[in-house]
């Protein structure tokens, strides 16, 4: 039994499509956390079994963990979360008891790179998305966390700049080069090791992406694949600031996000050298070909 949390999302989602043609021969079963059961596709719904309610719930994961092998963790984005700690390890703490109240063997989590540079501790949600990983390895559970630097698919989010102005924004300086990933490959790599399961102890296991790019790159691809001009303007953090805000979002969080962009300005997520091991396949080209151009097209 494999138990998949926040199965909607981006990387959720993909691993339940992935597990689900992988288990069809291994005899394996699937369970699934989702808040609400209508937003899973009819043809997942009659193949797993469904647990309704929050992961964050004791009541939930006791129900849910229950007879379980194997557990994807993800912690779902929270905008109104009173604090990072709240957001983190507070969300994960039930489940944290449940792991080891139910003798779950293995826990495959979704975390971020940083841990062991030197601002790692000032990071913002990645020093809390690390802290939870602590929590979670200090349950004795066998528990790997994907350590992995800016998602390629957070571009979604400027899909209309991009395709109304050929604009996209961001904090880092227009050169500066960096990973970044697809969240098919995390769900990819999340599926390796809830298959697998011979592994034993904790860690981490990053998911870099094929190359380093600056936000020159991204324009300079992404104007060639959609076959218009796309420029990068960088944004101050005052900027961010204000727009965060204006969202509504809570102090503590916005707080948070600065610090993390902050950090990634000053290395956070360069402290991995990418290996055959560390390196994940999907270009941001093909990513731009197979994703952007027709949510751009849409």
């Amino acid at each position: 039994m494999i138990v998949i949390t926040a199965p909607t999302g981006q990387i959720g989602s993909r691993l339940l499509e992935i597990l689900l043609n992988e288990t069809r021969t291994r005899g394996e079963a699937l369970r699934v956390i989702v808040r609400d059961p209508g937003k899973l596709p009819d043809a997942v719904r009659a193949r797993v079994d469904v647990v309704t309610g929050s992961h964050g719930d004791a009541e939930v994961v006791d129900r849910a963990f229950t007879g379980a092998d194997a557990v994807f963790w993800l912690v779902p984005s929270n905008p109104q979360a009173p604090s990072l700690a709240a957001m983190y390890s507070e969300f994960t703490r039930a489940a944290a008891k449940a792991f080891t109240t139910h003798g779950v063997g293995h826990v495959v989590g979704v975390s971020a790179l940083g841990r062991d540079t030197p601002v790692a501790g000032r990071a913002g949600h990645v020093t809390a998305s690390l802290a939870m990983d602590d929590l979670i390895a200090g349950s004795g559970v066998a528990y790997r966390a994907l350590a992995n630097p800016t998602f390629i698919d957070n571009l979604l989010w400027q899909v209309a700049s991009i395709r109304d102005d050929g604009v996209f924004t961001g904090t880092d300086t227009a050169d500066r080069k960096g990973p970044v990933v697809a969240t098919r490959d995390i769900a990819a790599a999340a599926a390796d090791l809830l298959l697998d399961r011979s592994w034993t102890g904790t860690g981490e296991v990053p998911v870099l992406g094929p190359e380093d790019l600056s936000p020159n790159d991204l324009a300079r691809i992404m104007s060639d694949v959609l076959g218009r001009p796309v420029r990068y303007e960088q944004q101050t953090f005052d900027d961010l600031r204000q727009a965060l805000a204006g969202r509504g979002m809570p102090d503590a969080l916005v707080q948070g996000y600065l610090d993390m962009m902050r950090a990634k300005a000053d290395g956070l997520d360069d402290g991995v050298r990418r290996t055959a091991q560390t390196a994940s396949p999907t270009s941001f080209r093909e990513w731009c070909e197979q994703v952007l151009r027709p949510a751009v097209q849409a």
